[in-house]
Parts: structure tokens; C-alpha cells; sequence
């Protein structure tokens, strides 16, 4: 089993910047690929970003040049840095983990609210 515990969300202006935070825990070496989703109020969850073991990262259309994945191995941590945000952005993300047997696991998930 792996636990995942997202930390770093907010309230920020448009045009302004914050960076999530996924701590993981458990039978950690089973995950090849992490990733970020998000769900807007009134919406269904939508891919935002994700990372291989080996660092390969891909990107939502959406946020592609505006926000950056990465992780932290030793750390057991996955980031997300989001700059220039939008009010479009505001949503619950998630992070997820994905093992070489196909289990998938989910945080709880941590609000990000982009108003002026």
C-alpha cells in the first residue's frame, strides 16, 4: 500500500504562483509514474501532469509552460509548481501513484482557489 498526503494549497491571485506538495509513504519503490489531476467545482477530474521513474514528464495542453512537475526521490516527494495561475485553475488537486502491477492511489486532494 502507498499513502499519498498532498500539502500546499491556497488562495492566490491571477498571475501569481504556488507550489503542491505530495508526501508518499508505504511500499513506495512499487510506483513507476506519478501525476497531478484536478477537478474544478461542477466538473469531472481532469489530467493535469505526470512524471516517470525516470523523470520523463508530460503536460496537460492546459497548463503546459506554466506549471512544472518534479520529484524528489530521496525526499519520497512529488511537486508541482504552478506560475502565471489562472482563475480557470482553481480546483482540488490530487496527486497519484501508479505501480508496475497497475494499482492506482490517491491523496485527499488539496484546494487551490486563483481570485483576485
Amino acid at each position: 500500500q502507498v499513502q499519498l498526503v498532498e500539502s500546499g494549497g491556497g488562495l492566490v491571485q491571477p498571475g501569481g504562483s504556488l507550489k503542491l506538495s505530495c508526501a508518499a509513504s508505504g511500499s513506495i519503490l512499487s510506483i513507476h509514474t506519478m501525476g497531478w489531476y484536478r477537478q474544478a467545482p461542477g466538473k469531472q477530474r481532469e489530467w493535469v501532469a505526470t512524471i516517470t521513474s525516470g523523470s520523463m514528464t508530460n503536460y496537460a495542453a492546459s497548463v503546459k509552460g506554466r506549471f512544472t512537475i518534479s520529484r524528489d526521490n530521496a525526499k519520497n516527494t512529488l511537486y508541482l509548481l504552478m506560475n502565471n495561475l489562472k482563475p480557470e485553475d482553481t480546483a482540488v488537486y490530487s496527486c497519484n501513484g501508479r505501480s508496475y502491477s497497475s494499482d492506482a492511489y490517491w491523496g485527499q486532494g488539496t484546494e487551490v482557489t486563483v481570485s483576485s
